[in-house]
């Protein structure tokens, strides 16, 4: 089935609750600026648009199962992590607004804007010079989602950051700018007021197979070798242990408590986390591997062995975020 066909409807979907709800956020802190926004294929804002696209299966139950059934997750599914998501979009409609980035305040605190945007980046998990608010340490990436990062914090009516990041100097100031900027402007007309849309979900001609074709083709993970020894550290091989049970099956069941046990302590994408372990599975056949310890023992050591596994790719470059 194609995406134009599914008929999906913004206002009447739980969205339209939660872009009220982020117009209200605006209006509790004197931003007159409100971002339109429409079903698009993923969350973006276009250059020159000061509006926000919202991805088609946040509009419907069923498809977002179906996102959840090929990504193992679905972005913005739940309400928190869809609110965190439209405030940060937000910030990128209003610094197209306003033309903020061609501010020398602006550039002082954020850096340039004109540098070029990477494929993929790697970051630094534990600096304190960007604020967190989407997974992945995403204000890294680029000065214009320093930005966005930023005034995502600062807009969270849930967040005290003048609290919360008070022993994080940098990226204090960075919230103080936003906070001491939005005030400024309060009460002005934004320089673009137009209500443009870009590729709405209404046009989109590509089928549902084609869309998850693409967008799993876009993760990947490494040949299974590389874990090998640590399997070893955790199975047994068949001749030591030939009757007891397969290594892969006591993974199978158990990878939906790994997979959250590791994205929550490494903020790792679930659907690459699953990767990584449907590859550990065929290894563990391949080598004809054999558990001898009940789950409860096993889990917490498999899932400390994933986590390790990501967190060193990580460290060592080997994770880079695609943008």
């Amino acid at each position: 089935m194609r995406i134009c066909d599914l008929n999906l409807e913004l206002d009447t979907s739980a969205l339209g609750a939660r872009i009220r709800q982020l117009y209200q956020e605006l209006a509790r802190n004197n931003v007159g600026f409100r971002p339109h926004c429409w079903l698009s294929d993923e969350w973006f804002c276009v250059d020159g648009i000061p509006g926000v696209a919202i991805p088609f299966y946040l509009a419907h139950p069923r498809l977002q199962r179906l996102e959840q059934e090929f990504m193992m997750e679905v972005e913005g599914g739940d309400k928190q992590w869809c609110m965190k998501l439209l405030r940060h979009e937000t910030g990128h409609a209003f610094l197209n607004a306003y033309g903020l980035d061609a501010r020398r305040d602006w550039r002082k605190h954020f850096g340039l804007p004109t540098r070029r945007y990477p494929d993929a980046y790697l970051p630094e998990p534990y600096s304190k010079h960007f604020v967190i608010n989407l997974p992945d340490w995403y204000a890294q990436s680029h000065p214009h989602e320093d930005w966005a990062e930023t005034f995502a914090v600062w807009l969270n009516p849930e967040i005290d950051w003048k609290s919360r990041y008070r022993s994080w100097p940098v990226a204090l100031a960075k919230l103080r700018y936003v906070d001491a900027l939005l005030s400024e402007l309060a009460g002005k007309a934004p320089r673009l007021r137009n209500r443009r849309i870009y590729h709405p979900a209404h046009k989109i001609r590509t089928t549902l197979a084609a869309y998850y074709a693409d967008k799993t083709a876009r993760y990947g993970t490494d040949s299974p070798e590389f874990f090998d020894s640590d399997l070893r550290k955790l199975f047994m091989e068949k001749s030591t242990a030939p009757r007891a049970p397969k290594a892969s099956r006591s993974i199978r069941a158990m990878r939906r408590d790994i997979i959250a046990i590791v994205a929550r302590w490494s903020n790792e994408h679930s659907y690459r986390i699953n990767l990584v372990l449907q590859d550990m599975i065929a290894r563990c056949d391949q080598l004809d591997l054999r558990v001898t310890r009940v789950p409860d023992e096993l889990l917490p050591e498999l899932a400390a062995c994933v986590t390790m596994l990501v967190m060193n790719k990580l460290y060592s470059g080997g994770f880079h975020y695609a943008l």
